[in-house]
């Protein structure tokens, strides 16, 4: 069984999500169903239907976050520390071509996050910046070709 690394954060969200989804969600889509199979042929009811759907999804979300909290291995953010770049640091990055500062933390699979700065270790641009430090010029390959950085700062906590 292979651990998940993710902050406390991320852990907490899943939680949160995993907690909505028992107490509130399949409840609701459960009385759906009810209400829906009162109203006679299921055969053609696209109410019933929806909801089933809807009851699929939530059950399928329940199972994947219990799978991904089970196997999650929390890293305590606020205790790193370091010059280099490593899971949990947050990085500014200076492109080479406009100068524009981009600043991203580097955190799990799922718990990533573009618009909020949080980018998944997995993805090219945190692989590149593992084991970098600032000052370190950085080469992402991306698919519209690759692009040059500059690490300006790495930061924890």
């Amino acid at each position: 069984m292979e651990k998940v690394p993710m902050t406390a954060d991320g852990l907490r969200s899943l939680e949160d999500e995993l907690k909505t989804l028992k107490s509130t969600e399949r409840p609701a889509v459960i009385r759906a169903i009810s209400e829906a199979r009162e109203h006679g042929d299921l055969s053609e009811n696209a109410e019933y239907h929806a909801a089933r759907e809807r009851q699929s999804f939530i059950e399928g979300r329940i199972t994947e976050l219990e799978d991904i909290i089970s196997r999650a291995d929390v890293i305590d953010v606020s205790k790193l520390s370091g010059d280099s770049v490593r899971f949990g640091a947050t990085v500014t990055l200076a492109d080479e071509d406009t100068d524009e500062e981009q600043t991203y933390q580097i955190v799990g699979v799922h718990e990533a996050d573009l618009k909020a700065g949080r980018i998944s270790i997995s993805s090219p641009i945190a692989r590149a910046l593992i084991g970098k430090s600032a000052g370190d010029t950085v080469e992402v390959k991306a698919p519209g070709g690759s692009k040059f950085y500059e690490v300006v700062t790495v930061r924890y906590g």
